[in-house]
């Protein structure tokens, strides 16, 4: 008489099967219970692309519109008009409080710093400023340096280096030299000649073609004669 044999291959089937049978059972038992997560579950998802099809897409676009108007004012330098709205127009404020959880709000909060700094308001400039934040390289440097600008004028210059040092980080010909030239600065302000020599020798050396390149050289002359 022949045994059968038991191989662990049919221990893996038993194995399989018996896990099979504990989820079905655990099924049968909180079928309602799942049934009412996944309807949860839906209602959350539809209601959040419901929300953004039916609320923030046309409040995007409603805050693109309302900013073009406080735009034009600050492209002329009528920065009381694009802060505060011309009477026909909201202005940066108002489309801050309307629109802050729009893309265009946020960019008003960037508007509202600069326009600040050109009316003198740098307390006011540097609430917005750091406020403010934005994945695009170019306005994230000018933000940084125009909080550099407004702590360099309340006279809070480590704040000021370390603003001005943020912006020159941003490895772009337009922007790097204005903001290493004037970190150059601060730096002899403090007297650090040394750390202001390397803030002119990289605007020699990595960006020569710039208009500080060409007027660099008495800068670091006279940040290196202060070093002997």
């Amino acid at each position: 008489m022949s045994k059968e044999k038991h191989t662990p291959q049919d221990d893996s089937f038993e194995n399989v099967e018996s896990a099979l049978s504990k989820t079905e059972h655990f099924i049968e038992e909180n079928q309602n219970r799942l049934t009412i997560i996944a309807l949860v579950i839906i209602v959350i998802v539809a209601g959040y692309w419901g929300t953004k099809k039916f609320y923030f897409m046309p409040l995007e676009k409603e805050a693109q519109e309302t900013i073009f108007y406080a735009q034009q004012h600050f492209e002329k330098d009528s920065f009381n008009l694009a802060l505060n709205g011309d009477g026909l127009n909201a202005g940066f404020l108002d489309i801050i409080e309307d629109y802050g959880s729009t893309n265009a709000g946020n960019l008003a909060v960037y508007y509202a710093g600069i326009s600040n700094l050109h009316l003198g308001n740098y307390a006011e400039a540097v609430d917005y400023l750091k406020g403010f934040s934005t994945s695009e390289e170019m306005i994230a440097a000018t933000a940084a340096g125009a909080l550099g600008d407004a702590y360099s004028e309340l006279g809070q210059n480590d704040d000021a280096i370390a603003q001005y040092k943020d912006a020159a980080s941003y490895d772009n010909t337009l922007t790097a030299p204005t903001y290493l030239m004037k970190l150059g600065v601060m730096y002899e302000a403090k007297a650090d000649y040394k750390a202001a020599v390397e803030a002119y020798k990289k605007i020699k050396d990595q960006y020569s073609t710039s208009a500080e390149a060409r007027q660099v050289d008495k800068y670091l002359t006279r940040a290196e004669l202060q070093l002997k």
